[in-house]
């Protein structure tokens, strides 16, 4: 009698392997707040230039942060899921 496993337990070993590679993995939703784009800073008419800069460059603040947090959510990503390069 010989051991191991027969030709078809092993086409189904294949197949099924196959199968998982195909289907890949689920990943989880990208946070809302990383698709939001950051609007620009209102201009009222007569208001000093350093006011409306001021607010340009808290918007700007708030881009980058936001930047800052999408690289993470990646990174986290190719971590758990990522193949090695």
């Amino acid at each position: 009698m010989v051991s191991g496993c027969s030709a078809t337990e092993r086409l189904n070993k294949a197949a099924a392997t196959k199968g998982q590679a195909a289907a890949g993995i689920t990943l989880p939703p990208l946070p809302d707040d990383l698709r939001r784009q950051e609007a620009h800073a209102p201009v009222a008419e007569g208001e000093p230039v350093i006011a409306i800069l001021a607010r340009e460059r808290q918007a700007l603040d708030r881009a980058n942060a936001r930047q800052g947090r999408t690289i993470q959510f990646y990174d986290d990503l190719a971590n758990r899921y990522g193949t090695p390069r």
